[in-house]
């Protein structure tokens, strides 16, 4: 995971909840890999780049939650919406922790 400006350390946003899921992201979207992670970090972009964090932009990503809505349905069909609610959860939560740490 890309480090803050600020003093946070690496180690505490790795012990972040949802931290695993942007850490995955990041890294897919460094490979130019746009997996459900990497679609999810680009949900996030603005806030994550707020905390300190590098996200590469997509410019050819212009709905990244339309785009992990429909990989999800492709994989999931009904379950779509509830697995998408659970990574948009876990992705506000690692914000929020965070957050709390500058």
């Amino acid at each position: 995971m890309a480090q803050r400006s600020s003093e946070t350390s690496i180690e505490q946003l790795e012990a972040l909840p949802g931290a695993e899921l942007v850490s995955v992201g990041l890294r897919d979207l460094i490979a130019g890999d746009l997996t459900d992670e990497a679609l999810l970090v680009l949900i996030g972009a603005p806030r994550l780049r707020r905390i300190g964090l590098d996200v590469p932009s997509r410019p050819d990503v212009d709905h990244p939650e339309h785009a992990l809505y429909l990989r999800l349905d492709d994989a999931h069909g009904a379950a779509a919406h509830g697995k998408y609610n659970g990574l948009i959860r876990r992705l506000v939560s690692f914000e929020r922790a965070a957050e709390c740490l500058s």
